[in-house]
């Protein structure tokens, strides 16, 4: 039964609110980093266009699946509310535990590493200036996001309107710059072309659209508006992607790409001078700070849906209603990315180390949420589905598919991190022994209730 000092998520978030906030995650460090790495796997200008578009097209599958499930089922867990349904709450409980430890929090830590780096090139504070700006920014913006949902949403919003307008100035730099200043075309291929490797820094570069699930319990009317807001941010995410690459190729060239380590900088330096190399410093430091932002808005979310399953850290399962927040889960977010952050600082390079040792546990469990799509469909027959995700059983398909092969992937070109996060998510097994056999909190927030069966139920109604 529901506790009395309990609050629960209220639907504040409006579209333009949730579709701010899913760019927000999505258009941070990768189209800084990830340009010349896509140039150096295709032997044309038209593939590293064409790998660009079909990066697109997988995301806006994968968002189409998550339609579904956020619109049939709401719940500020997210993707731990769809496993739980699907296959049951112990591995939605695996699931949270492989999110706090490692998916969200190396995220989090990832990002602040990029912020950190970038931050030390403006205002120097010496050589562990890097770890300390990460540390810093994870302990401000988790307060702030304790603080509440409408004061961390007002920044959001704030923040991602300005790194979108950076990106438009490199667009508009990029296209309107001199001819003499573009780099002359030379048709070589490398070696090491490869589309598959490409699609591989693609799919990274988009990586974080899922978040949204997690925005589900907090928006308005989830039924009809989630797949408005997964449809139009994937859409503007293509389009900012597709233009900037076309912009850093109109200038840099494709071979220009392929040996530059800072695409964008090195593009804004020919057309702009050092000033340019200034503003592309400037927008990947507030790129890293939408994401870093957003990515611990949404992170949280699944410590307290976790913590309602389970005995340990009760405390973690309460809602904040003054804050309108998991206050609780957002602390334990920040200690958990905290103490990656000053694991990341022992290794050459942080940013990496966070990769390595989160990217398979994400790929894994995110092709687990796109299997549950059928599973639920078959096993919940009688729900009513605000959305249906168009050509079933295609779609989904399609994107278990491509999940699976960034799983390969992952475990093939990342180092020793990638066995040190499975080893963790392995470590939760024993969360496991604590689950309730009665939940705290009020049944799920669904559209229509679903069809009488006990064991569904069980597994899925909170």
């Amino acid at each position: 039964m529901q506790q009395s000092n309990q609050a629960d998520p209220q639907p504040t978030l409006s579209i333009f609110d949730a579709v701010t906030i899913m760019v927000g995650i999505v258009v941070g460090i990768g189209i800084f980093k990830t340009p010349s790495l896509v140039a150096g796997s295709v032997d044309s200008e038209a593939a590293f266009l064409g790998v660009w578009i079909a990066g697109g097209l997988v995301t806006l599958i994968g968002a189409l699946c998550y339609a579904e499930l956020a619109a049939a089922h709401p719940h500020a867990g997210g993707e731990y509310h769809f496993l739980g349904r699907a296959y049951g709450r112990s591995m939605a409980v695996l699931f949270g535990w492989a999110r706090g430890s490692v998916i969200q929090t190396g995220a989090i830590a990832a990002v602040a590493f990029v912020l950190g780096d970038y931050a030390a090139q403006i205002v120097p504070i010496g050589p562990h200036g890097p770890a300390i700006y990460a540390a810093l920014s994870i302990v401000a913006l988790t307060a702030l996001n304790v603080a509440g949902t409408v004061q961390s949403k007002t920044l959001q919003i704030g923040v991602t309107f300005v790194e979108v307008g950076l990106i438009a100035a490199i667009i508009a730099f990029g296209f309107l710059g001199s001819a003499d200043d573009a780099v002359p075309a030379v048709s070589t291929t490398p070696e090491s072309a490869a589309l598959g490797m490409a699609m591989i820094f693609v799919l990274l570069t988009y990586g974080g659209w899922n978040e949204a699930a997690y925005l589900s319990g907090e928006l308005k009317n989830p039924g009809r508006n989630m797949v408005r807001v997964l449809v139009i941010g994937t859409a503007i995410l293509v389009a900012l992607y597709l233009l900037a690459n076309a912009a850093l190729l109109a200038i840099l060239g494709l071979d220009g790409l392929r040996d530059s380590q800072a695409v964008a900088t090195d593009m804004m330096r020919l057309v702009a001078g050092d000033t340019g190399a200034l503003i592309v410093s400037l927008a990947i430091v507030v790129a890293a700070l939408s994401t870093l932002n957003a990515t611990i808005f949404t992170g949280a979310r699944v410590y307290f849906a976790m913590a309602r399953d389970i005995t340990l850290l009760p405390s973690v399962g309460e809602w904040d209603q003054r804050g309108r927040a998991p206050a609780n889960g957002l602390l334990a977010q920040g200690a958990v990315a905290l103490l990656l952050v000053a694991l990341g600082a022992a290794t050459r390079d942080g940013f990496q180390a966070m990769v390595d040792y989160s990217a398979p546990v994400f790929w894994a469990f995110l092709f687990l949420v796109g299997l549950a799509l059928p599973i639920l469909r078959w096993r919940e027959p009688s729900r009513a589905l605000p959305f249906r995700v168009p050509l079933y059983p295609l779609t989904p398909a399609l994107f278990c598919l491509s999940c699976l092969y960034m799983l390969h992937a992952s475990l093939a070109y990342t180092g020793n991190g990638a066995f040190i996060g499975l080893g963790v998510v392995l470590a939760g097994l024993p969360l496991l022994l604590f689950q309730r056999r009665v939940r705290p909190s009020g049944p799920e927030p669904a559209l229509l209730p679903s069809p009488p069966r006990p064991l569904l139920v069980q597994q899925g109604d909170r």
